[in-house]
């Protein structure tokens, strides 16, 4: 068996077999290609195309495998930034598996193939959890099993004859039912841990979403981006549109272009708020950021579980959020929000960089020294002139080094990290401190799941500003803009925003219902599948009347369902390996039936033979017994047409042949005197 095998690794692939070998390596390979940025994936795929192309009859050179191999190698460390990662071993996946059709020759090389590329979509899983994920991978399994079946046949030595397709899948369906159950099994009930026992590596390549730096005209990729950000479910009322304001990194520091979040402040107490009596109580579903940042409605009334706030009420997770997380809080617009500002903090919100944009700061002081002690006018008198003479459009100029005094003087137009920046320097040079605060702004209400939708290009800036008496103001001069005056909107170039996910708003409304359902369906997977931790497991027999599961419970509940589920295995096990023929398992069944009156058909007997010695042996089933055994062989060797339309009935026939047992001839009386 050993000597047969190895000589059928060593045969060469005939056509067919290294097409389904090099279809399940692509169909394994498509779910990580598409987690990877679209400049690496297109490399490794025109690699693959191109490798597939030149190697199609015979091997390439070695020389040249080993060129294309460091190649492929330095394009993905040059793309990754030569920063280890997730994505970047990912990648590296991708890569090798772009360059293997180069040597794919031989069955054993096949089986490598196939073996190697069914670790792509487990790497894939390690960047995205989504359902489209799970789908491609699944798909891409049974493809591989595919495969490997046809692999299989190759290596008897004999001519393959390629099975119906529905055949190949049944069998891989069985494959899949078998294991199926215990899979399930260990998903739901074996005990899951609140924290895992080791970290899984961060990726090279971080996912869009808000960051502790701001730079004008650094923002234009993640406002056009439509993915989700966040869901939010309201308990009770919800808070109008306009005032959703997503509360996220708050930036004090400003070195003439970039705006930065000091990191001490982070270990600061939350400055003290007085919080007025409306209170909006709901649930955020975050998708994954790989960061520590979380985002809440202004403003939040205290950090979850598992979160803290800082000195400005940022939130700030414990562990990067590589998954889908939930968050229930509570939040208040605040009547008072640090009412008292000390020393060292009034001066990092005044704090300005010497030598930058000198016509901003004299019309800063110009205001003061018009406004006198009068904060709240020069607030108002900035955003008049906001109203009066600006212009809302994500086609901007780049700025040079005095970015503020050009755009308050020279263009008058830019989006909400312009507004936002140089609100806060103008608000400085007139001697109010202010800082930036950046988060989303608005969402979308999804009708069919009744929930609120936030987007990453919801991302939005804005300035607070601090003013004797109620503290820190939140103030938006994006928002001040005309809507005459608003010309390059986000709804002409994110794909989502107006009209294909718009609620009537943007006016063409007639794929909402549609995209509803998908992002619905999409909050269910994370739900039920994404959001499955150990404190839901526990909570999983409450409907019930279960409240809380120990893990002592879900080891013998595991127990069960694992025993019940590999008895399952057996049993399909078992019927997987009967004869597929319903005419041959009759015929065998007869042969058990004869079996037990001691008549059964010998291994090396044909069925006339046997038919004649059961004749010898019970002249009473002779007649019955030829006539059945003539059809068999009749529809087993001849095959004609009369066969093949007689099959059914053949089958009713050896079904319902009972063979009778032998009793002794009984025993005749005579009447008259009871002798016999």
């Amino acid at each position: 068996m050993a000597e047969v095998l190895a000589r059928g690794l060593r045969l060469t692939l005939d056509a067919t077999s290294r097409r389904w070998a090099l279809a399940a390596a692509g169909a394994c390979v498509l779910p990580l290609l598409l987690q990877l940025p679209p400049a690496l994936s297109g490399v490794i795929l025109a690699t693959a195309l191109t490798v597939t192309a030149l190697a199609w009859r015979r091997p390439l050179p070695g020389w040249l495998r080993l060129l294309v191999a460091l190649a492929l190698v330095g394009i993905v460390l040059s793309l990754t930034g030569f920063s280890v990662g997730r994505d970047t071993g990912c990648a590296l996946l991708a890569a090798m598996l772009a360059a293997k059709p180069a040597e794919t020759f031989t069955l054993r090389d096949a089986r490598s193939l196939v073996g190697f590329a069914l670790f792509a979509p487990f790497g894939a899983f390690l960047l995205d959890q989504g359902p489209l994920t799970l789908v491609l991978g699944l798909g891409a399994a049974v493809l591989a099993l595919a495969a490997l079946q046809r692999l299989v046949e190759s290596t008897t030595g004999e001519p393959v004859n390629a099975l119906a397709m529905r055949h190949r899948l049944a069998g891989i369906g069985r494959l899949l039912a078998i294991g199926l159950p215990l899979a399930l099994a260990a998903f739901w009930l074996v005990p899951r841990l609140s924290t895992p026992l080791w970290g899984v590596p961060e990726r090279a390549l971080a996912r869009p979403g808000l960051s502790d730096t701001m730079a004008p005209g650094e923002w234009v990729d993640l406002m056009t981006d439509d993915s989700p950000a966040l869901r939010v479910r309201f308990f009770g009322d919800s808070p109008a549109r306009s005032q959703m304001y997503w509360r996220g990194p708050v930036l004090w520091d400003f070195d003439g272009r970039t705006w930065t979040q000091p990191r001490w402040f982070r270990n600061l107490p939350p400055a003290p708020v007085q919080p007025s009596a409306v209170r909006w109580d709901y649930e955020m579903e975050v998708e994954p950021t790989e960061q520590r940042q979380l985002v809440a409605l202004d403003l939040p009334l205290a950090a979850p579980e598992g979160a803290r706030l800082s000195l400005d009420h940022g939130l700030y997770t414990r562990r990067p959020m590589n998954a889908v997380t939930r968050w229930r809080l509570q939040s208040s617009p605040p009547l008072a929000y640090a009412p008292e500002l000390g020393q060292v903090l009034r001066r990092a919100a005044l704090e300005l960089p010497a030598g930058y944009n000198p016509r901003t700061l004299a019309l800063g002081r110009q205001w003061r020294a018009d406004a006198g002690t009068n904060d709240a006018a020069i607030v108002e008198r900035a955003m008049r002139w906001v109203r009066r003479e600006f212009v809302y459009t994500l086609t901007t100029p780049l700025l040079g080094r005095h970015a503020v005094d050009e755009f308050l003087f020279d263009y008058q137009a830019g989006f909400c990290e312009h507004y936002s920046s140089a609100f806060v320097v103008l608000m400085r040079a007139a001697g109010i401190p202010a800082r930036v605060v950046t988060g989303y702004a608005g969402g979308y209400r999804n009708r069919i799941g009744d929930y609120w939708l936030v987007r990453r290009s919801d991302a939005h800036a804005w300035a607070e500003v601090w003013l004797d008496g109620p503290g820190w103001v939140r103030v938006d001069p994006t928002a001040a803009v005309a809507p005459e005056r608003i010309y390059d909107t986000l709804a002409d170039r994110a794909p989502g925003s107006g009209g294909w996910f718009g609620d009537g708003v943007f006016g063409d409304v007639r794929l909402a219902p549609m995209l509803d359902m998908s992002d619905w369906l999409r909050r269910g997977w994370n739900d039920f599948v994404l959001g499955f931790d150990a404190r839901r497991q526990q909570r999983l027999l409450q409907p019930l009347g279960i409240e809380h599961l120990e893990p002592a419970r879900l080891v013998a509940l595991f127990s069960l369902c694992a025993a019940l589920a590999l008895l399952w295995m057996a049993w399909l096990s078992q019927r997987g390996e009967r004869e597929r023929d319903p005419v041959l398992r009759a015929w065998r069944r007869l042969n058990r039936r004869y079996a037990r009156l001691g008549l059964m058909r010998e291994p090396h007997e044909s069925a006339s033979d046997w038919a004649e010695r059961v004749a010898r042996a019970r002249p009473d089933l002779a007649a019955e017994l030829r006539t059945l055994t003539r059809r068999f062989s009749d529809w087993r060797y001849a095959r004609d047409q009369a066969g093949r339309r007689s099959a059914r009935e053949l089958l009713a026939a050896l079904r319902q042949h009972r063979p009778a047992p032998e009793f002794p001839r009984p025993v005749r009386f005579r009447r008259n005197g009871g002798r016999p």
